[in-house]
């Protein structure tokens, strides 16, 4: 049920790429109880850095999903990070809409990830009126890098991990 990171993938590709290494991989601590994998990188795209941790319920369901992905970027092209995550954010919707749900997104607001100055919004998705999923995604960028950390899920529990996704941002090291 839970599909947040088809479009933030997609989106990434907008961003000009160089062919650096990524032996500078950003680090975080995933929390207790949340099954965590580094998602090998794609030989048509080696400056790509995926992490990914999911948190299941009891019956082994997928309920929550948190990806960071640090991705670098060409020698002096400079990143519109706005409109990075504006598409990213009308990607995710469009996603959704195909799927049978609507969302909507609040503002584009200031955020911090890590020490970086970021930009974040998060989007409430309904079907049927009723509220079901919510993604956070968050996006900064340092020289020769950009960052992105989504992390979506079930209403109800979202909305009871904020704790632990606040303790992952918190222990964020870009």
């Amino acid at each position: 049920m839970i599909r947040p990171f088809t479009s933030l993938l997609v989106c990434l590709g907008l961003l000009a790429f160089s062919e650096t290494s990524l032996a500078d991989a950003p680090s975080i601590t995933w929390p207790s109880g949340w099954e965590a994998e580094v998602i090998e990188p794609n030989p048509a795209a080696p400056q790509v850095s995926r992490q990914r941790a999911v948190k299941n319920d009891a019956d082994g369901n997928q309920v929550m999903v948190m990806e960071l992905t640090m991705t670098d970027v060409e020698s002096g092209h400079e990143v519109n990070l706005q409109g990075v995550l504006l598409e990213m954010r009308k990607s995710v919707q469009k996603d959704f809409f195909q799927s049978g749900y609507q969302s909507v997104c609040n503002k584009i607001h200031s955020a911090t990830l890590s020490q970086l100055q970021a930009l974040e919004t998060t989007c409430t998705v309904t079907q049927n009126g009723r509220h079901v999923l919510s993604q956070t995604l968050v996006a900064a960028v340092a020289t020769g890098k950009a960052y992105v950390l989504s992390y979506a899920g079930q209403a109800d529990v979202y909305k009871a991990s904020q704790d632990e996704i606040q303790a992952a941002r918190n222990s964020l090291k870009l």
